[in-house]
């Protein structure tokens, strides 16, 4: 399978589908067509069927997909069919609040690490989780085999935290500090920055005012 070379932006559907596919099977739901993933994710059937296509055939023609079988090859493609742990570093309110929902919500990837700098949280729990002075990220990460961490500290600390991950074998970050992190070619930082994504939204609040003019 084509994993490594796929688009991002197919990269970034399945995800969607997985979560669609967990619904349905817990619904004892066995097919699907590409027609109804169409009105349940909003993107189009074709889109749909090229992005599922680009990785083998799933389906059958005239009939659809079965749900059990491509939720399994969907994990296989993004890789969450095996044991998935990650890190969370800074554990303010945000850095809680994906550690919580991750270690609640997500059935796929498990927080194995939360931590921090501050003595305010260190040693505060999020569901059972104990937030940890940053000095403990090593062992954690060398014992759970980490691969991935989320990191969600202030700009200035953002880019020395991120040299010690890559030291320690991280090799894919979701960044939500809002700075442009620097790492090797091997390592992947998808960022998310929440102010410019808020900021964003106000955009379309405009578009009803420009009809009436």
């Amino acid at each position: 399978m084509p994993r490594r070379n796929a688009p991002f932006s197919i990269i970034r559907r399945l995800p969607i589908y997985l979560r669609i596919l967990d619904n349905l099977i817990k619904k004892d739901v066995d097919i699907i067509s590409s027609r109804t993933l169409s009105f349940r994710t909003g993107f189009t059937a074709e889109q749909i069927r090229k992005d599922l296509a680009y990785f083998g055939a799933f389906g059958t023609r005239g009939t659809g997909y079965n749900t059990v079988y491509l939720r399994d090859k969907l994990l296989k493609i993004i890789a969450l069919d095996k044991e998935n742990n990650t890190v969370v570093i800074g554990s303010g309110h945000l850095g809680k609040a994906f550690g919580r929902y991750n270690l609640t919500k997500n059935p796929y990837i498990s927080v194995v690490g939360m931590f921090d700098i501050s003595d305010e949280v260190i040693g505060c729990q999020v569901e059972g989780l104990t937030i940890k002075h940053i000095d403990f990220m090593p062992e954690v990460i060398k014992e759970y085999n980490v691969r991935v961490a989320i990191l969600t500290i202030p700009s200035p600390q953002a880019q020395l935290v991120v040299n010690k991950l890559v030291k320690l074998g991280i090799v894919a970050i979701l960044n939500f500090a809002p700075t442009k992190l620097n790492v090797p070619e091997h390592v992947h930082v998808h960022n998310i920055d929440l102010t410019i994504e808020l900021q964003s939204l106000f955009y379309y609040t405009t578009l009803e005012t420009e009809k009436d003019i």
